[in-house]
């Protein structure tokens, strides 16, 4: 019993650190995102870069750290789902490492950048351009269509488990809806990545994780019925 109460703990705090973590890094990637991004370096934003590939590191970190403490609960209920649930959000951790890795060429280009030498900006653009599309999908794959599926999938396995209230299960099963619908919007070009309409269908996945570990932090998981 104290075991599990400390296990809700640990994965209450992996769910928030996962939530502030990954706004930190998103507004800090700005310099190398934008369109000058090859003066990032120049312009002495290298360290802001670098700390939010920091906050990256620790999504990943917890991204897996919430699979593999929440695995051997939903596994009770359908071994199954809670197999897709683990791998989806482990692939969801694997897009998010490697926009990271984007992130971090796209630095190494930046400081290769010589604004004295007008063919430095034509040799580097092409490079620099290819990085940012790829960090922009990795962004979408991971964090909108497998976040998407995996909070679908473990939040109906606590729904159906009785771990949490069901209100805030079935909660999870909207916003996860709503995350992967927003990432299919963007694919196709009908939403922009960082339009207002986006904000309003990715956002309330992270108002939910947040709830929840709010409640297991305060309230544990309810395994009564285990």
């Amino acid at each position: 019993m104290v075991r599990d109460r400390r296990n809700a703990g640990i994965l209450g705090v992996f769910y928030i650190l996962a939530a502030v973590s990954s706004v930190i890094a998103v507004i800090l990637y700005g310099p190398v995102l934008s369109d000058h991004w090859q003066t990032a370096v120049a312009e002495g934003t290298e360290t802001k870069v670098l700390f939010g590939v920091f906050n990256d590191l620790i999504l990943v970190v917890t991204a897996v750290g919430t699979a593999v403490m929440l695995f051997p609960y939903l596994r009770l209920w359908n071994e199954h789902m809670a197999l897709g649930y683990l791998c989806f959000r482990f692939m969801e951790a694997v897009f998010i490492a490697i926009g990271l890795l984007c992130i971090l060429g796209l630095l190494q280009l930046s400081s290769a950048y010589n604004p004295a030498d007008p063919g430095s900006l034509s040799r580097l653009e092409p490079s620099g351009l290819l990085l940012q599309g790829i960090y922009r999908w990795t962004a979408m794959l991971g964090p909108n269509f497998m976040l998407g599926i995996n909070t679908m999938l473990y939040s109906y396995l606590l729904l159906r488990a009785g771990y949490v209230p069901k209100p805030l299960a079935f909660t999870g099963m909207v916003t996860a809806a709503m995350v992967f619908t927003a990432g299919m919007l963007q694919m196709f070009g009908i939403i922009g990545p960082f339009s207002a309409a986006k904000g309003l269908l990715a956002l309330p996945v992270g108002v939910y994780e947040m709830s929840l570990a709010v409640w297991l932090l305060s309230k544990g998981l309810n395994l009564s019925k285990r």
